[in-house]
């Protein structure tokens, strides 16, 4: 490092709800620092339609409340960097981390990574183009937009059958495709499952597409034993088809300097510490029982907190 290069407090690496909450906390801290955003100032938040269950702003939209976060931050001093970040390391010498971007190099005494986690997809042809219009990757913010509809569930394991007993209480009736003869879930889930009178399983079962104009209006479904295809159509905005086949953390920035769970999450202390002083984690790119906006912002604020304990400038509740 140059003797005259700008050192930061902190780099706040992803401008999603956990990323603008820590810039938010971070100026409240008074610390200096930057934040950068490699794809939308709001993150997955501005993709989604509708939201219901943000505190104190119901019937919100997700680039309504992204635009706020993004305001608050803003007047609160924030700089937001519109980048790519193609790497981040840190010096064993001074302790000094290295974020470079596409065209510019920043150094800092700590970073806070919110890179967050895209859902895993399902791969059938219409699940981009349809994505916030009939196909969702979470029951608790959208299973309410589906009562008294159907609804159409992909996946096996733990999730997908929380999910789809969670969908009941919205949706009239929820049919859960498994692509095998058999799900991953617990024993115990299964179990509550096949009691749930709402619920319908489709083993050996795959979507493999999604048709509409505005929204969805059919469906798809493949026989995974005989390949037999057969098209099941609905009126338009009569149901929905809700993808739980798992989330991608976004970590491949971090390599060894973070420690990952089976899932592939970062796993991180109650402070969103990583194994590497300094460097911490907030959002879904960690480890956590719940992926929702709320808990995003909360582990910024942690986070962020935390940057500033760490630096020697403690914030007070």
């Amino acid at each position: 490092m140059g003797a005259s290069e700008k050192v930061y407090d902190v780099v706040i690496i992803g401008a999603g709800p956990a990323g603008l909450t820590a810039s938010i906390y971070a100026s409240r801290a008074l610390l200096d620092y930057v934040t950068i955003e490699q794809a939308s100032i709001g993150g997955q938040t501005v993709l989604t339609s509708d939201i219901d269950n943000y505190p104190g702003l119901p019937k919100t939209t997700g680039f309504d409340l992204a635009d706020a976060m993004k305001g608050h931050a803003e007047s609160l001093g924030a700089t937001i960097v519109l980048d790519n970040v193609s790497s981040i390391t840190r010096n064993e010498e001074d302790s000094l981390f290295e974020v470079t971007t596409s065209s510019e190099r920043y150094v800092a005494k700590a970073v806070i990574a919110a890179t967050g986690a895209t859902p895993r997809h399902a791969g059938f042809e219409g699940e981009e183009e349809f994505y916030g219009r009939g196909v969702s990757y979470c029951g608790t913010c959208d299973g309410m937009f589906y009562r008294g509809k159907l609804v159409y569930v992909i996946g096996g394991g733990n999730t997908a059958l929380e999910e789809a007993i969670f969908l009941t209480r919205f949706a009239d009736k929820v049919i859960i495709c498994v692509r095998k003869d058999h799900v991953r879930a617990q024993a115990s889930l299964l179990q509550e499952a096949e009691a749930n009178e709402k619920i319908e399983f489709r083993y050996l079962t795959s979507i493999t597409k999604v048709e509409g104009e505005q929204l969805l209006t059919s469906v798809t479904l493949r026989n995974n034993e005989t390949g037999e295809e057969t098209i099941a159509e609905h009126d338009a905005g009569s149901f929905g088809v809700f993808v739980f086949t798992g989330h991608v953390p976004m970590t491949e920035l971090l390599g060894d300097m973070v420690e990952l769970s089976p899932t592939g999450a970062v796993i991180t202390d109650e402070r969103m510490a990583t194994k590497t002083p300094g460097l911490y984690c907030a959002g879904d790119l960690r480890e956590k029982p719940l992926r929702q906006i709320v808990t995003a912002t909360a582990d910024g604020a942690i986070a962020a907190t935390a940057v500033s304990a760490y630096l020697g400038h403690p914030v007070e509740g």
